[in-house]
């Protein structure tokens, strides 16, 4: 009867001791919504939205004072004024600012963590000829810089191979998601490093024609792959049997225009001879890097091909130019008609792509065109301007809100959503702020 009763009182005590801990978690649960609705978000999470009494900078439709704009199932539902709610989490915009979210065209963002150690770089791969080699496959979606850089307004970027003729494809990521897949924003591009016939730098002390020599040699090799590619297109396009050949695969998906070439080229003596190549291949090209573009825009404009330049916070590529030549080449090219995008070329900097686009703002491209550069422009270049670049009925809700113009340095960021994820507004960099910020001094 005794130890009945001690069996008995064992339970009880026990059951009290679960009550209690499913209350305390139950606690925790509600504590971690409430700090969701109040604003300090945990984790990225999706809800319906009612952004309400903001400016909402379209890009492509004006800008609207004092509207609404709904976000359902990841989408903007509808923009205008007075939207009715209907169990939307409530978001007081007044006073403040909606734009897109900045697209950076060109980054090795999520395969690079720290570019000063190698242990953490994955952007390339042994051998000059590798175009079959993905980016996305590399991206690591739990890199410290990503963060870091959407909650600065970026939220969608190119990541890219680096180094050899054909380096790999390149991958339009969108910043939230545990995996590469959950992250790709649906364009790819092979990457092509266009032989260059002038000097790398002031160390380079190699005569004009060691480097018209070396230029040439590179160029015949990357014809070469090139017919080899259209042989191997021609093979499998009747049906004929072929070897496992993933360079010439990857390739041939460039000759047929099921994906684009990216071909990265500097000088001005390099990019007309790279626009001359291009006018012999019936591909979809666009150029990237183009630091020397304002001499030659002309050209360029008369090729029609797009143009994907920067970073624009860098020094002149030749001692002999004015010091502002890398802030005003945006503005020059897309004065003379060519479609520009704007990138860093950073991995762990790409937060500074708005500061990027106010120099090229500054220094000519004024702020609505500029504004473009890094919205709706890389949108259009890499097909996705049907979901992303502007704040229209239908898109994805990739945006952020902020207190003033996003290419100043005061401006605050206050909340960023990507595919319509509420997305937290925190980061290494923050978190060490707050910490040191709030320090307790020690006796």
């Amino acid at each position: 009867m005794k130890r009945q009763v001690n069996f008995l009182y064992y339970r009880r005590v026990q059951m009290k001791k679960l009550n209690l801990l499913i209350w305390c978690c139950c606690l925790l649960l509600s504590q971690s919504l409430m700090a969701q609705i109040e604003g300090e978000v945990i984790k990225p999470y999706k809800a319906n939205f009612l952004l309400t009494n903001a400016k909402i900078y379209t890009v492509t439709k004006g800008i609207l004072e004092d509207h609404d704009l709904l976000i359902e199932d990841g989408l903007i539902k509808a923009i205008g004024k007075n939207i009715p709610q209907q169990n939307h989490t409530v978001i007081d915009c007044t006073g403040k600012s909606l734009y897109p979210g900045f697209i950076d065209s060109g980054t090795s963002l999520g395969i690079v963590e720290v570019n000063s150690l190698k242990e953490t770089q994955d952007y390339m791969e042994l051998g000059k000829v590798t175009p079959q080699m993905q980016a996305l496959t590399a991206v690591n979606p739990n890199g410290v810089a990503i963060p870091v850089t959407r909650v600065s307004g970026v939220t969608t970027v190119l990541t890219q191979p680096r180094g050899g003729h054909f380096p790999g494809t390149a991958a339009l990521i969108n910043l939230n998601g545990y995996t590469p897949g959950q992250m790709f924003g649906g364009f790819k591009g092979v990457i092509m490093n266009y032989p260059s016939a002038v000097r790398s730098g002031s160390n380079d002390t190699r005569s004009l024609e060691d480097l018209q020599k070396t230029a040439t040699k590179n160029l015949d090799e990357i014809n070469k792959l090139w017919e080899k590619a259209a042989t191997y297109l021609a093979i499998k396009s009747k049906g004929g049997e072929l070897e496992y050949y993933p360079e010439m695969e990857q390739l041939s998906r460039v000759l047929n225009k099921e994906l684009p070439l990216l071909i990265e080229v500097n000088a001005a003596k390099d990019i007309v001879s790279a626009l001359e190549w291009i006018k012999e291949k019936d591909v979809n090209v666009v150029l990237t890097g183009v630091a020397e573009g304002w001499k030659v825009a002309d050209k360029i404009a008369a090729a029609g091909v797009p143009v994907i330049t920067g970073p624009v916070l860098t020094l002149p590529s030749r001692d002999s130019d004015n010091y502002d030549a890398s802030y005003n080449n945006p503005a020059l090219l897309q004065k003379a008609g060519v479609k520009v995008a704007l990138r860093t070329m950073e991995a762990e900097n790409v937060r500074n792509l708005p500061f990027n686009a106010g120099f090229a703002a500054a220094y000519g491209m004024g702020i609505t065109e500029a504004l473009k550069a890094i919205t709706i422009i890389p949108a259009e270049i890499f097909g996705v301007d049907d979901s992303l670049g502007s704040l229209e009925e239908g898109k994805k809700a990739s945006l952020f809100i902020s207190d003033g113009d996003p290419f100043e340095p005061k401006t605050q960021i206050h909340q960023v959503f990507i595919d319509g994820y509420r997305i937290p507004m925190t980061n290494r960099h923050i978190r060490l702020y707050q910490e040191f910020l709030e320090r307790e001094m020690q006796p």
